[in-house]
């Protein structure tokens, strides 16, 4: 098998070409230049120096977070755009994962620090078993490469705790060696060592020999399923997050140019998703109520409702998973009612899956009340559909 490997998670830039028993070839940059400038140009000049039809590769294995935002954007997109072209499949590494493989047949903690900034760090731990890689009437060992804690970030004191807790032998590598080292000095209280220069950063052949294990245990995916793995928000998200909670939310009615965002959010949200076309459809009709919320300019949340003699039955509400328990669906729903008002009706109908606790308790909570059960009323997975319904003005 054959693997091009993509690592830009750090400020190490590393492509390489891998096989199962190989390294054919890897270029490494760790150097003050930004992702978007080095990577493909080293992957063109790798693909020279061997002569390598990229036709001939048989996945793409990329590093995919944790990571510096912009790096894993890049090599994320980077991956994508030649897995789409090549149309081949992409192979997830996790950015510590790779790290920590770096370290082969340690059968001490193997402790990955990546620098997340804020005195937190990007981790995770690891070992290799030697006993359960020994091979029955053999002297052969293949050391198992264990994931004792997978990665996630945390303050760097909470590990060195963790890792009092284990009292075992540590080794460390990674970038945030140099900037926490002596955070370390200070509060472990294990046997450690840090990693030698040829083993502490990310390396794309690594990222390669792992990802060759990771696909024929069938962990894979098509280029166009992949996305990197952040672990946390960035700083620009975090305080757009912000400003989106603090937003007021406004509804009004649903126009042609929403349908597209619209689309896109019953593919996020729901395993039967409308179409585009179908939300258009919808929305050109004359006995329908269609309504869009915002909140700080960003379509946040939709409702869709049918009228019929002096009812209205809401056929789809939805607020994207950020900004949900932050008042749009209640929104949405008085704005509702305020329609029907305007129209003359008496009451509103809907219908909710029996397991969809949070959504029963919201429209309990807002006026409506159990009328029946419609069996089987649901597909993937089939389940029950609660009927509830509220007077206007109640």
């Amino acid at each position: 098998m054959r693997v091009l490997a993509i690592d830009s998670s750090g400020l190490t830039a590393t492509v390489a070409v891998v096989e199962d028993t190989q390294t054919i070839a890897e270029y490494t940059v760790n150097y003050k230049k930004t992702h978007s400038q080095t990577l493909l140009p080293m992957i063109a000049e790798m693909a020279k120096m061997i002569e390598l039809d990229l036709d001939s590769i048989d996945a793409i294995a990329v590093a995919g977070g944790p990571g510096s935002f912009t790096g894993l954007r890049i090599g994320s997109a980077t991956a994508k755009g030649l897995g789409l072209a090549l149309d081949k499949p992409l192979i997830h590494v996790p950015t510590v994962d790779a790290l920590a493989y770096n370290v082969y047949g340690c059968g001490d903690i193997i402790c990955p620090i990546m620098d997340a900034r804020r005195s937190q760090v990007y981790t995770g731990l690891y070992t290799f078993s030697r006993k359960a890689g020994e091979k029955e009437g053999t002297n052969r060992v293949e050391p198992v490469f264990q994931v004792m804690k997978m990665q996630m970030a945390i303050p760097v004191e909470d590990l060195i705790r963790r890792l009092n807790n284990y009292a075992r032998p540590v080794v460390f590598l990674g970038d945030g060696v140099p900037v926490y080292q002596e955070v370390l000095a200070e509060g472990l209280k294990v046997p450690y060592s840090f990693a030698p220069s040829y083993m502490n950063r990310q390396r794309a052949a690594v990222v390669g020999a792992l990802g060759i294990k990771y696909f024929k245990a069938g962990r894979f995916e098509t280029a166009a399923e992949h996305k990197p793995e952040y672990l946390r928000v960035s700083q620009a998200e975090r305080e757009r997050a912000e400003r989106e909670k603090k937003a007021v939310t406004e509804v009004r009615e649903m126009s042609m140019e929403d349908g597209a965002a619209v689309a896109e959010m019953e593919h996020q949200l729901f395993t039967d998703a409308w179409s585009e076309k179908s939300v258009l459809e919808t929305l050109g009709q004359e006995n329908t109520i269609c309504l869009t919320a915002l909140k700080a300019g960003r379509t946040a949340g939709y409702l869709l409702a049918y009228t019929a003699a002096d009812e209205a039955e809401i056929a789809r509400i939805a607020v994207t998973e950020e900004l949900q328990r932050q008042g749009v669906a209640r929104a949405l729903l008085q704005r509702l009612e305020n329609v029907c008002k305007e129209k003359g009706l008496t009451r509103i109908l809907l219908d909710v899956r029996e397991s969809n606790e949070a959504a029963r308790a919201l429209y309990e909570s807002a006026g409506f009340r159990e009328d029946g059960i419609r069996q089987r009323f649901y597909e993937d997975p089939q389940e029950d559909a609660i009927l509830m319904s509220r007077k206007i003005g109640e």
